[in-house]
């Protein structure tokens, strides 16, 4: 969902500026404020017992972070960081249902929103489920180009790492790195300049 910027300030937010690798918030901590992006990256993760990460997603430029769970009264199930120097949008909880109550049509945007993270975790669990990790692979790389404008085949930059496919997919980099090879042989998609065309 995105707000636009200005009403955004005019409401109460105040931007904040986060480092690579900084956290906004951390796994149980009670969600206090709405955050959209305005510049850089942001992940949402985990890490096992064992300390491995588990991406659940990254967000960019004017996707917001988290806003589910500022309407329930559960902590965060995973923490939010950045992953390139991000420049963010924060407003505290009461002043961001207050701006909603003053403009309801921003419900139906955030609902717009709401449905589009579901789709993304109805596609990834399906995809993650299968053994197959071309198939996983290709179900991320689906999804992200389904918000850019061209279909065209190798039309689509995929903006993340083959550490981040990896960590999205619950694949080991290796595996990810050799599936990638395979299927630029199989003309699904191509490598250029390391950067994957899909």
């Amino acid at each position: 969902m995105i707000i636009d910027q200005e009403f955004l300030k005019s409401a109460g937010a105040e931007i904040k500026y986060y480092d690579t690798d900084e956290t906004i918030f951390y796994e149980d901590n009670l969600p206090l404020y709405y955050y959209q992006i305005v510049e850089g990256e942001v992940k949402l993760n985990n890490y096992s017992s064992e300390g491995k990460e588990f991406i659940q997603n990254i967000l960019s430029a004017g996707q917001s972070v988290g806003e589910s769970l500022l309407f329930g009264d559960k902590r965060y199930p995973m923490n939010a960081i950045s992953v390139t120097p991000s420049t963010v949008l924060r407003m505290n909880k009461n002043d961001f249902f207050a701006m909603l109550d003053d403009h309801p049509y921003l419900y139906r945007d955030l609902c717009k929103g709401l449905s589009d993270r579901l789709y993304y975790k109805y596609i990834m669990l399906q995809k993650n489920s299968l053994e197959n990790p071309e198939e996983r692979l290709k179900g991320v790389m689906s999804y992200l180009k389904s918000f850019h404008s061209s279909s065209d085949i190798f039309s689509f930059e995929i903006p993340l790492t083959r550490q981040q496919l990896a960590s999205l997919t619950g694949l080991r980099v290796e595996t990810v790195i050799r599936t990638i090879k395979n299927m630029e042989k199989e003309n699904v998609l191509k490598i250029k300049n390391r950067k994957i065309l899909y």
